[in-house]
């Protein structure tokens, strides 16, 4: 241990300069900094340490406020300030010194300045604006070292807010001549990117140039925003393949520079950078795949070195093969490559192998089959991370004909295993299975008895959270729900007159709701023995309070007279004086309703269904009450965010990037005086903006570090003993039920015990039934519309339905989202050009391409020729390629069944959202002043009718109401039906996407079922928003979600704003209120009244815009259109 000391001490003068003479070799005994560690090292105990740190950092603080301390002596002070935060000791009182270093002296000082405020201070500290004046004018610094570290600073902690600021000066240094400058101008324009990146999508060109830099370090550091944002658009970026692919090409064959090899290997990470970018790119399309299948060959035959790195590039690969448009001798070679990890003895490629035959076996569960015997023994490694990652590998393959065997084996390495998260991912996949795969009630209600006593209170609490809502809504059969519930009470009884002290809590708080529901449906047990089962709970030393108030409430339910009452009262009686508030008002109900049977059964009837509830979140029932208290003078509500921002106001400190005001008609709303009244919903005129959570976790909070926690929002926290741990229940194995069990066990000494290989082929013709045919048994992990499993709930109204039975799962898969993204290639085209009647001159080849809409998924088998790839499933007929004299007529056809009312109205064209086996789901939508419609054209091309046709839509995005329902109760042979629907945007997004399914069925044949999907641009919902100037004003003042960009210009002089807010009113649908000199204001609304404001002045050259709404992301997502409106010629 000394020697790594001394070598430690060795190294620190070069690294830090803390010598005055250069090449000093040791550090001097007179060194502060030396003394101190060396002071360290030889004690023995932390609270010596406390008191030496303390002693020191009492020393620092005294001579970093004198006045007579040199900048050399204030680099070491900070060197050692840095130090003692290393160790976990709190400097604040250094923070603004560390500053003050960046701003003067020599290089050296501003480097250790630099040092300790990336060190010091995180990127929502308040000092950091103190910053930014140093760095603006670091930037523009003629020293290359200066500039480094200002960029290094840029993109490690620099505030969001500022950076429009930086911005510019950022963009210029990607010109710069040296390498490194430019290297680390792209990196600091990825920090912006994950911070906001509306704010640096008008610079893409450059990120191209970055791309394309002859230096290689440049280069590879632009691949991190690519990856980033091709993830997101991956249809905008095809172009760039060709160039993805070239580089990757050269860095295998060796091209680049000796330096950016790692062990023999060239660029391994650019490698692997590159391959996660390919294999984005060409997911789901075939053409795009085609020009990578050589580079992928090529990796995959030069990664032969037996490194750690090739295997990670041989991995990559892998995926790579596997996620694009499949090629047979390429799966051939990675189904070799996999087969070598699994293969492997070495247990780091062993795990690596599962981790591939994980991501691959949905695309190919017969590779699973080549290796099940391996897979078997991986189940039985000694090492803990290889088996539970053969667990997630069988959780993907899992179907209704294999669950059994899976969950029992994942139950077997829950009970082993220590580590908390492993327990928490492992019980929630069981859940899951049970709850999909279900063989029978009582299979599925002791596999999540052992879900609950396993996991504990560990699990998530969404796991007993929707058991009791599947137990509480009910499945599609009432003698069904009967039976389930039933089984459920009687087995907790039984689990109550065992040892109940041994359950955690979350599991008697499930059968404290369940036994209070339906204990009454068993004949077994009187309501007077359930009742004591839960008053013995009560006298638990281990129960908690919130669980004792679930016991209360189910003896609440339970108690209906006779010797229950007794029960009951001496348990209101024991707690009505009890020191918790809850527990205190349970019991003083609990008495009121026993002594009150027709208070009870009004207050808890039994016998009735749920009826759903209707939370009213804007909280309309106070507008009568907010609108009195304001008449008498009463402050405005002021979110809490808006509050943190005008405390800082009041500081001499200006937190604005740049010089912004408001048009002199608005002076009463500068930022300088800004009062907010609270914000008014263009509807309701009262309703606040009762969702806006999105500013939650950027308030200022308190540091509780080392503080001990004893208050929380449930009240006074107990603390645990050391000891208090609960025990773990021994629950029968959930493949069996009891009576099965014992007659297992019983007959078990008589069976002689098979051979351990034989024990191995019987567990894998068990794990790995199904496979074989993926037609027939669906995986776990796959899109499946509509599982027939055995707990489907009960249909909740989600679409417009004709037909009274639910439609069995048609053979079509579910269209991956990425081509989707191929349809909002022009996001300003609904305003420009889809605004105009849609003019039937496309092939239909074309308009599937580049549809709104997308339905199937591209086989992962041979190529298809002669077809469309992008409508066939696993066993769905093939859609040829129609002629191109057939969509005009198509087009022609379906325009004419548009509804009277729409006619003449501006609308999209007509786009073919899926075809299969005779119907055609076509969609458009229409402009209408008030609403966006959207219209669907259902064709029957076969020669029969269609009938039960159900539609129905799933988005977190958009709300759908139906407006006209004209399915009918069958759609004839060669007729069109036509729906229509209104859209609103729940939550807004640059494009919003509608996914949902159509159901039907044809008089012969068995029901089937297509899924589809339909995206617009946000901008389809926009309206121009009149209002006067003095309107605009009260309501700027209200509104609290902001965002600030700088805008082009089109042009210079004294009418640059209004040409350029004529040119963004002609191609964007809002309103300019007035423009006075350099300044504007603008207007627009959200379908339905949800309005956004903008304020603009021309500010060194550029359109320095400010957007305000009560709707979040809202501002960011019209920012994003107007770049693009102002680039477009």
């Amino acid at each position: 241990m000394s020697d790594v000391v001394e070598k430690t001490l060795t190294a620190l003068p070069s690294l830090l300069s803390l010598d005055s003479q250069p090449g000093a070799a040791k550090l001097s005994s007179t060194s502060k900094l030396g003394q101190l560690v060396r002071s360290i090292t030889e004690l023995t105990s932390k609270h010596e340490e406390e008191k030496l740190i303390h002693r020191e950092l009492e020393s620092i603080k005294e001579q970093v406020s004198s006045p007579n301390t040199s900048m050399r002596q204030m680099k070491e002070l900070m060197v050692r300030a840095i130090y003692c935060e290393m160790l976990g000791y709190e400097a604040s009182f250094s923070y603004i010194h560390a500053i003050k270093l960046t701003q003067q002296g020599t290089a050296l000082e501003k480097r250790v300045g630099y040092l300790a405020v990336s060190l010091f201070l995180n990127e929502n500290h308040e000092l950091l604006v103190l910053l930014v004046n140093t760095v603006l004018k670091d930037l523009q610094s003629t020293n290359l070292i200066e500039v480094c570290m200002a960029l290094t600073a840029v993109s490690q902690m620099f505030p969001k807010d500022m950076i429009p600021a930086i911005l510019p000066l950022v963009e210029d240094k990607l010109n710069h001549s040296k390498e490194i400058i430019r290297r680390k101008a792209v990196l600091a324009l990825y920090k912006f990117y994950l911070m906001a990146p509306n704010q640096v999508q008008h610079i893409h060109n450059k990120f191209r140039k970055a791309l394309c830099d002859k230096d290689p370090g440049v280069m590879t550091a632009s691949l991190h925003i690519y990856l980033r944002i091709i993830q997101e658009n991956p249809e905008g970026y095809k172009d760039l393949t060709a160039s993805f692919v070239t580089i990757l090409k050269q860095v295998v064959g060796g091209k680049l520079p000796m330096d950016f090899n790692y062990h023999s290997v060239p660029a391994p990470w650019l490698q692997i950078q590159l391959l996660r970018i390919l294999s984005v790119l060409g997911k789901n399309d075939q053409n795009t795949s085609e020009i990578m299948y050589e580079v992928l060959g090529e990796s995959l035959r030069r990664a032969e070195l037996n490194h750690n790195i090739t295997y990670a590039i041989l991995f990559e690969c892998v995926k790579c093969i596997y996620t694009v448009h499949p090629k047979s001798d390429l799966l051939e070679k990675a189904a070799k490559c996999i087969g070598n990890f699994v293969l492997s003895p070495k247990i780091n490629l062993k795990y690596l192998g599962l981790k591939a035959l994980t991501y691959v076996v949905q695309q190919d569960p017969k590779l699973a089959l080549q290796h099940q015997m391996t897979i078997i023994e991986c189940l039985e490694h000694p090492d803990l991370i290889i088996k539970r990652e053969t667990l997630e590998l069988l959780f993907r393959i899992t179907n209704a004909q294999n669950v059994t065997v899976i969950v029992e084996k994942m139950l077997e390495f829950l009970c082993i295993s220590k580590d908390d998260y492993t327990t928490t991912d492992l019980v929630g996949k069981v859940a899951e299975l049970a709850e999909k795969y279900a063989p029978d009630n009582e299979w599925f209600i002791e596999t999540m008895n052992t879900v609950f006593s396993v996991g504990g209170d560990m699990m998530e609490p969404d796991i007993p959270n929707s058991f009791l809502k599947l137990l509480s809504e009910g499945f599609d059969s009432g003698e069904e729900d009967r039976k389930l519930r039933l089984f459920a009470v009687d087995s907790y009884v039984t689990l109550l007159q065992g040892e109940p002290g041994k359950l955690p809590q979350r599991f008697l708080q499930v059968i404290s709701w369940v036994l209070g529901e339906y204990s009454h449906l068993s004949k077994e047990f009187e309501p007077v023995s359930v009742l004591k089962l839960l008053a013995n709970l009560l006298d638990l030393k281990k129960t908690s309070s919130e669980t004792k108030s679930w016991i209360l409430m189910a003896v609440m339910k339970i108690c209906d007279g006779g010797e229950g009452l007794s029960v009951a009262q001496e348990v209101s009686e024991m707690y009505s004086d009890s020191l918790d508030t809850v527990l205190r008002q349970k019991a003083q109900e609990l008495q009121h309703l026993c002594q009150n049977p027709e208070l009870r059964a009004r207050v808890l009837p039994r016998n009735t269904s749920p009826e759903p509830l209707e939370v009213d979140s804007s909280l309309s029932f106070l507008d009568g009450f907010v609108s009195e208290a304001l008449a008498s003078g009463a402050a405005p509500y002021k979110p809490p965010h808006q509050r943190q921002e005008e405390l800082a106001q009041t500081k001499a400190l200006s937190l604005e990037p740049y010089g912004l005001s408001l048009p002199i008609s608005l002076s009463s709303c500068s930022v300088s005086d800004r009062r907010s009244p609270t914000p008014l919903s263009m509807s309701s005129g009262l309703s606040g903006d009762s969702n806006d959570v999105s500013h939650k976790e950027s308030f200022a909070t308190l540091k509780l570090d080392g503080v001990k926690r004893v208050w929380g929002r449930e009240g006074y926290l107990a603390q645990r003993e050391p000891g208090e741990e609960a025990a773990q229940v021994e629950v029968p194995s959930p493949i069996r039920s009891p009576i099965q069990q014992g007659e297992a066990d019983g007959s078990h000494s008589q069976t002689p015990t098979p051979e351990p290989k034989q024990e191995k082929q019987q567990l894998a013709s068990s794990l790995f039934v199904g496979l074989g045919s993926r037609s027939s048994v669906c995986l776990m992990g796959k899109s499946e519309p509509n599982l027939n499993q055995r707990f489907r709930r009960k249909a909740k109204g989600s679409g417009s339905s004709l037909g009274a039975t639910d439609p069995t799962s048609d053979s079509l898969v579910s269209a991956p989202r990425a081509v989707a993204n191929l349809l909002c290639d022009d996001l300003l085209d609904p305003f420009t050009s889809e605004l105009t009647l849609s003019s039937p001159k496309q092939t239909l080849s074309h308009a599937v391409a580049n549809a709104n809409g997308t339905c199937g998924e591209a086989l992962n088998g041979s190529d298809t020729k002669g077809t469309d790839s992008s409508l066939i499933g696993d066993n769905a007929v093939p859609v040829p390629h129609e002629d191109e004299d057939e969509e005009p007529d198509r087009e022609k056809d379906l325009s004419s069944s548009l509804p009277a009312e729409l006619v003449g109205l501006s609308r999209s064209e007509i786009t073919l959202l899926c075809s299969s086996q005779g119907l055609d789901l076509s969609a458009c939508h229409v402009q209408e002043e008030e609403a966006l419609g959207l219209v669907l054209f259902i064709h029957n091309s076969s020669h029969s009718g269609i009938r039960q046709i159900l539609l129905e839509f799933d988005s977190n995005e958009l709300e759908v109401s139906c407006v006209r329902d004209g399915l009918g109760q069958e759609v004839r042979s060669r007729s069109v039906a036509v729906c229509q629907y209104s859209l609103t945007v729940k939550k807004p997004s640059v494009h919003v996407e509608l996914v949902g399914k159509v159901s039907y069925q044809f008089h012969v044949g068995t029901p089937h079922s297509v899924p589809f999907s339909y995206k617009l641009p946000l901008i389809s919902f926009i309206r121009p928003l009149t209002v006067s100037t003095e309107e605009y004003g009260k309501m700027w003042l209200a509104f609290s979600h902001d965002t600030k960009q700088n805008l082009t210009l089109i042009s210079d002089g004294p009418e640059s704003v209004g040409a350029t807010l004529s040119a963004l009113r002609k191609k964007l649908p809002i309103h300019v209120v007035e423009i006075i000199g350099v300044e504007g204001i603008v207007a627009c609304r959200l379908l339905r009244d949800q309005p956004c404001l903008m304020h603009c002045r021309v500010h060194a050259g550029m359109l320095a815009a400010w957007l305000r709404s009560p709707v979040p992301d809202l501002p960011d997502c019209l920012v994003y259109y107007c770049q693009r409106a102002l680039q477009e010629p």
